[in-house]
């Protein structure tokens, strides 16, 4: 317990230093609070969590926060980066031989970007066979950015107003939207920086 609580103490201390490492991407619309931004691939840990977003945010940055700060196969020590996400993770139709068994409806996945000197090859194992690592492709992504506590219907208002900018901009979601924060839990709400982020590509019209 002493262990987590040094850890969440930590990297929400780099969390809040003005260098914390970004994904890298390209800004290619700014209207306002709304970007469309081009991302390179990244490599994320992972981990899915039952219950409501905020539940699942607090019960999936522990583990994630310990792989990091040395319970992998090598004890290295990785730099966290900005933002943490959540997502809601969604039923798939199974094919055999799959076995997974398709997530409940309360199950959430949330995930820290590795800092961009990693790589597959060279990143630890996780010690915890609950977090994943996996590679994501570049994407095409809507944001919108707004502060506060970052509570869940919050983010759904937004999440709102995101897809309508989408739809007014020509764009379609290709994937789940993300619910992504910047800044520690003790960083007040409104200098806080939140997010959805929804992967997009063009219309045809």
């Amino acid at each position: 317990m002493r262990f987590v609580l040094f850890a969440l103490l930590a990297l929400g201390l780099s969390m809040s230093a003005n260098a914390t490492e970004e994904p890298p991407h390209q800004t290619l619309v700014k209207d306002g609070k709304f970007e469309l931004r081009q991302y390179e691939p990244v490599i994320v840990a992972e981990v899915e969590i039952s219950g409501d977003m905020r539940r699942a945010g607090n019960s999936g940055f522990r583990p994630l926060a310990d792989f990091i700060f040395g319970n992998n196969t090598s004890r290295s020590k990785i730099d966290m980066t900005a933002p943490v996400t959540r997502v809601k993770s969604e039923k798939i139709e199974m094919t055999a031989p799959v076995t997974r068994t398709p997530s409940d409806d309360d199950a959430w996945t949330v995930a820290f970007v590795m800092p961009s000197e990693w790589t597959l090859e060279t990143l630890p194992v996780p010690n915890n066979p609950d977090v994943s690592i996996r590679e994501v492709p570049g994407e095409l992504m809507a944001t919108v950015q707004f502060s506060g506590a970052g509570r869940e219907r919050t983010f759904a208002q937004k999440q709102i107003s995101l897809e309508s900018w989408l739809e007014d901009q020509g764009y379609e979601a290709t994937g789940a939207p993300r619910y992504a924060g910047y800044d520690a839990p003790w960083v007040p709400g409104p200098f806080r920086r939140n997010e959805v982020m929804i992967p997009v590509q063009a219309t045809d019209r």
